[in-house]
């Protein structure tokens, strides 16, 4: 056992943690910003921490589908690790750079895979656990759509007649409870995913001698996100806010509360779903009701893009890195 190595391979996933939280803050806070309900400092204040608050009382069901039911544990060593994790940084740090809201959540798992596939081909690959992940890359968006529709026609109808000067002033409060929802339900799902990946490399160091998420890095994983929250990620910000449709408090409110269901519902069940993907649908769904043309499908369209490459591209830039840290002598 090398102490050494598992502080490294923690403190990696822990700034990918922060990465994550960084690099996805827009999904917790862009719509409560372009709204002007909160200013972007108190804003990032409050998902921070409902993203913290998250480590209590949502278990930890995706911890143990990224960390021990995607991949072999019998192929899981340091450089596995933490090439998955290089390869997962190195792709949020290059989608950031251009502001495209692409998925962390499926960085990890595709850098994750393309390390482990590097070491021993696709015999690492435990094919059942993707299976659900598969699935809802495509499911989480359109359900997160579905239910942004269906928010905003049931909440046109039920204001209809009303002053639009009081429905946008009830709808600037419920979106702080909102966005408060959304940023629970993120912090959730996205750094459970972290803990799977620091307790696979406890286990690889025999710190632990089964796979179980101890309470230390339930809080450690929490914490590193929310602080990734704090310090913001303005440029994909502006893209989840402004440029893929206009929004009004009202539809912030719907596209945020069906986010936060459609991950309060992948969490319970144990997915790892992309929290970007999710309130990216929810955000078109809102825009489509107003016409079609609402939404800059243009925009929308090289977001897609970019989620189609995350798995692969990060999968072979982990490859790539797992080559350099077994050329070096890493275990």
């Amino acid at each position: 056992m090398d102490i050494a190595l598992v502080v490294l391979v923690v403190a990696v996933a822990l700034v990918f943690d922060f990465i994550n939280g960084f690099h996805d803050a827009a999904n917790s806070i862009a719509t409560v910003v372009s709204t002007r309900v909160l200013s972007p400092g108190k804003a990032v204040v409050w998902a921070a921490f409902f993203n913290f608050a998250a480590a209590f009382g949502f278990g930890t069901a995706v911890a143990s589908t990224v960390g021990a039911g995607m991949i072999d544990l019998a192929f899981v060593t340091f450089a596995v690790i933490l090439a998955g994790l290089l390869g997962a940084i190195v792709w949020d740090l290059i989608t950031w750079y251009y502001g495209l809201p692409t998925s962390s959540s499926h960085a990890l798992i595709g850098g994750y895979a393309g390390a482990a596939v590097a070491k021993a081909g696709m015999q690492a690959i435990l094919v059942g656990g993707w299976t659900r992940t598969l699935l809802f890359i495509v499911f989480a968006p359109a359900l997160g759509m579905a239910l942004g529709w269906l928010l905003m026609v049931a909440i046109y109808w039920i204001c209809q007649g009303l002053p639009p000067s009081r429905v946008d002033r009830w709808f600037r409060r419920l979106q702080l409870f909102s966005a408060a929802l959304y940023s629970l339900g993120h912090g959730a799902n996205d750094a459970q995913k972290t803990m799977g990946i620091i307790a696979s490399a406890l286990l690889a160091g025999g710190l632990l001698t089964e796979f179980t998420i101890p309470v230390w890095v339930i809080l450690a994983a929490h914490a590193a996100i929310a602080l990734g929250t704090l310090s913001g990620g303005w440029r994909i910000i502006h893209t989840m806010g402004q440029r893929i449709t206009r929004l009004q408090p009202v539809g912030g409110f719907a596209a945020e509360t069906a986010g936060a269901i459609s991950l309060f519902m992948a969490t319970s069940l144990g997915v790892p779903v992309s929290t970007t993907h999710t309130i990216t649908g929810a955000i078109v769904g809102v825009g489509a009701t107003r016409r079609l043309s609402a939404v800059r499908w243009g925009i929308a369209g090289r977001i897609v893009w970019a989620w189609i490459l995350t798995i692969p591209a990060s999968a072979v830039i982990a490859a790539a890195a797992f080559y350099l840290l077994a050329a070096i002598g890493m275990p």
